[in-house]
C-alpha cells in the first residue's frame, strides 16, 4: 500500500475519530446541562412550596392576630394576601409547565386543598370575630382540627419536597454517571485518536520512510560514487520507497551497463590500437621471419586466452609449415597438407565446435572435439597462402567470444595482407635477382653477394675462392639445333651450378654463357677440387631437345681465390683472366690464376 494511502487513510481514521470525540464531549456536556436543569428545577419547586407554606402559616398569623388584638390592620393585611393568591389550578398549572409530574401534582394538589380548607376555617373565625363571638373565632383557629390541618398542609408540602427530591436525586445521579460514561468514552476516543496517530507516525516515519531512506542513502551514495557493487535493498511493497528503490536499482542496472559498454569501449580502443601497432610492424617486416616475430609478439596481446600458431604455405612441399606459436597451444600438427583444413578447404573461418557443431579438421588429431577452435584462412587473390590456428577457452560469455572472434579476423586479414606483400615483394625482388632462364640469380645480385663476402672476408682474412665458367662453342648449339636447343645447354649447366655447394645461391649467371660460382671457405686447394667435381658433372651431361641428343657439352674454367691472387674485391678480374687463358689454351680445362705482384693477380 502507498505511503499516501496510508495517510490518507490514518487522517480519515483521526478525523473520524476526532468527530466521535466531540460528539462524546458534546453528550457529557448535554448530561450536564440536564443535571443543571434539574438542580434548577428543584430550586424553582422548593422555593413555589417554601412560598405556598409560607403563605398558609402568614394568612393563620393575620387571622390569628385580628381575633386575638382586634386590631383592623391584621384583616387589612389579610384581604390583601387572600386577594394575591391565585387559584389552585393556576398553581398547578404553573407546576406543571415547570415539569412537575403527576405524582408530585397529585402531592401538591392535596397540599393545596388542605390550605383552601384552613382559608375557610379563617374566614368563618373572622366572620365570628367581627360578630363579636371571640370565643368562636378562637376556638376555629387555635383549636386542635385547626392544627392538624395546618400539619397535613405541612406534611403534603413535605411530601411534595421529599418526592421533588428523589426525582431530582435521580436526575442528578443520571446526569452524573451519563457524563461520567460519556467523558469516558471520550477519553477513550483522545487515547485512540492520538495511539493512532503516535503508531502511524512511527510506521511511516520509522518503518517505512526513516529505515528504507536510509538504507537507500547509503545506497545512492555509493552509486554515485561509481561503486556499482552496492546492490540496492529489496523492498516488493508497492508504494513510494518501492518506487524509489526500483529507480535506484534501474540506475544501477543502466550504471552497469554504461560501465559495461565503456570497459568494452575501452577495450576496443586498445585492440585498435594494439592492431594498428600490428599493422605497422607488418609493414615494416623484411621477411617472413620478421613478420612471424611480429605475430608472436601481438597475438597473445590481442587474444590473452586464444593459445594458437601461424602456419606459412610452403609451395615447394604444398604443405602448411609453421611459423610461430603462442601460449603453448595443445593441439594442431607443427606441418600437415592444405587439405587438412577444413578452413583452408572453404576459404572461410572454421569452427569445429560451439554452438554450430561441425567437423573436426584433420590436423588436429584425435582429441580435435576436445576442445573449441578456430581455423583462419590467409588468403590472396584467391589462394590460401597461410593459416591463423586458436584454441578457445573453455570458460567465457558468448558475448566476449564474438568480440574476441571479430578482432582474430581483423587480426587474420592483416597478417594475410602483409605476408601477401612479403610475398609479392619476393618475387618481384626474385624478377629482379634472378636469371629466369637458368633460375640461378643474375649479375646484379652478384655483385651485391661480392661486395658483402669481401668486406667479410676482408675483416677476417677468411678464404674466398670465385670460379667464372665459360661454356666451350656455345654459339655451335644454336647454330645447329635453334636457340631452344641453347637454352636448354644453359638450364643444364646452371642446374649443375647451382648444385655444385651445400649452401644455395652462390652459383650466378652473369651473361650469355658465363657463369661464376663465389665459395666462401674455400681455400684454393678446395675450391680446384671442387671445380674439377663441377667439370666433370658438365661432361656427363647428356642434353635432349625435340627428342634428339645434343652432343657432349664442355666449360673452361678460370679460378681464383683470396689472400693468393690478391686483393678480394679483383678475384672477379683475376678469374675472368685465368678463364680466357684456359679458352685460349684450348677449353675443357681449369686454370688457376698466376700471382704477378703482391697487389694484383694476372692470369
Amino acid at each position: 500500500m502507498r505511503l499516501s494511502t496510508i495517510t490518507n487513510w490514518a487522517y480519515g481514521a483521526t478525523v473520524l475519530l476526532t468527530l466521535a470525540s466531540g460528539a462524546t464531549m458534546l453528550m457529557a456536556s448535554g448530561a450536564e446541562e440536564r443535571e443543571r436543569a434539574a438542580v434548577a428545577q428543584r430550586q424553582q419547586f422548593d422555593q413555589l412550596t417554601a412560598s405556598l407554606e409560607e403563605d398558609v402559616y402568614r394568612l393563620t398569623e393575620q387571622a390569628r392576630g385580628y381575633v386575638v388584638t382586634g386590631d383592623p390592620s391584621h384583616l387589612v393585611a389579610y384581604r390583601r394576601e387572600r386577594e394575591d393568591e391565585r387559584s389552585v389550578e393556576q398553581r398547578i398549572a404553573h407546576l406543571k409547565d415547570g415539569g412537575a409530574s403527576i405524582a408530585e401534582l397529585s402531592a401538591l394538589r392535596q397540599a393545596l386543598h388542605w390550605a383552601d380548607a384552613l382559608n375557610d376555617e379563617q374566614e368563618a373565625a373572622l366572620a365570628a370575630a367581627r360578630k363579636g363571638d371571640d370565643r368562636t373565632a378562637r376556638t376555629i383557629l387555635f383549636g386542635d382540627e385547626y392544627g392538624r390541618e395546618l400539619d397535613r398542609v405541612g406534611a403534603q408540602i413535605a411530601k411534595f419536597q421529599y418526592m421533588l427530591d428523589q426525582r431530582t436525586d435521580q436526575a442528578v445521579a443520571r446526569g452524573t454517571e451519563t457524563t461520567r460514561q460519556w467523558r469516558t468514552v471520550s477519553e477513550i476516543m483522545l487515547g485512540i485518536t492520538a495511539l493512532l496517530f503516535l503508531c502511524v507516525l512511527y510506521f511511516v516515519l520509522k518503518q517505512r520512510i526513516l529505515r528504507p531512506v536510509v538504507r537507500l542513502s547509503d545506497v545512492v551514495t555509493r552509486l554515485a560514487a561509481q561503486d556499482f557493487a552496492a546492490i540496492p535493498p529489496d523492498f516488493p511493497q508497492v508504494d513510494e520507497i518501492g518506487d524509489m528503490a526500483q529507480a535506484i536499482r534501474i540506475f544501477r542496472e543502466n550504471g552497469l551497463e554504461r560501465q559495461r559498454l565503456e570497459q568494452e569501449r575501452d577495450t576496443d580502443r586498445t585492440m585498435r590500437d594494439l592492431l594498428s601497432r600490428l599493422t605497422q610492424r607488418l609493414q615494416g617486416c623484411a621477411n617472413v621471419d620478421d613478420l612471424a616475430d611480429v605475430v608472436a609478439r601481438f597475438a597473445p596481446e590481442i587474444a590473452p586466452d586464444y593459445p594458437g600458431r601461424l602456419y606459412i604455405h610452403d609451395n615447394r612441399r604444398n604443405a602448411m609449415a609453421q611459423a610461430c606459436e603462442w601460449l603453448s597451444p595443445e593441439l594442431s600438427r607443427a606441418e600437415f597438407p592444405p587439405s587438412a583444413c577444413w578452413a583452408l578447404r572453404r576459404g572461410q573461418t572454421h569452427r569445429p565446435a560451439g554452438e554450430m557443431i561441425d567437423i573436426a579438421c584433420e590436423h588436429l588429431g584425435d582429441a580435435g572435439a576436445r576442445l573449441s577452435t578456430v581455423c583462419i584462412p590467409l588468403a590472396a587473390q584467391g589462394d590460401s597462402i597461410g593459416l591463423l590456428y586458436f584454441e578457445e577457452p573453455a570458460e567465457g560469455s558468448a558475448d566476449g567470444r564474438e568480440r574476441t572472434g571479430k578482432y582474430l579476423e581483423i587480426l587474420a586479414e592483416n597478417i594475410g595482407l602483409a605476408l601477401a606483400n612479403l610475398r609479392l615483394r619476393d618475387e618481384l625482388r626474385d624478377m629482379a635477382m634472378v636469371d629466369a632462364l637458368t633460375g640461378l640469380p643474375n649479375r646484379r645480385q652478384f655483385d651485391a653477394m661480392l661486395q658483402t663476402l669481401v668486406a667479410d672476408v676482408e675483416g677476417t682474412i677468411a678464404p674466398l675462392a670465385c670460379l667464372m665458367v665459360d661454356i666451350d662453342h656455345f654459339k655451335r648449339f644454336n647454330d645447329s639445333f635453334g636457340h631452344d636447343a641453347g637454352d636448354a645447354v644453359l638450364r643444364a649447366v646452371g642446374a649443375v651450378l647451382g648444385e655444385s655447394l651445400r649452401e644455395a645461391g652462390h652459383a650466378f649467371r652473369l651473361g650469355g654463357e658465363e657463369f661464376v660460382v663465389l665459395m666462401p671457405g674455400f681455400d684454393l686447394d678446395q675450391a680446384f677440387n671442387r671445380a674439377g667435381q663441377v667439370q666433370q658433372r658438365i661432361r656427363d651431361l647428356r642434353v635432349q631437345h625435340s627428342g634428339r641428343e645434343l652432343g657432349p657439352v664442355t666449360a673452361s674454367f678460370g679460378l681464383a681465390a683470396f689472400p693468393e691472387h690478391g686483393r678480394a674485391d679483383r678475384l672477379l678480374a683475376t678469374a675472368d683472366a685465368a678463364l680466357l687463358r684456359a679458352k685460349a689454351e684450348g677449353r675443357d680445362r681449369i686454370l688457376v690464376a698466376t700471382v704477378r705482384d703482391s697487389d694484383s693477380a694476372a692470369a
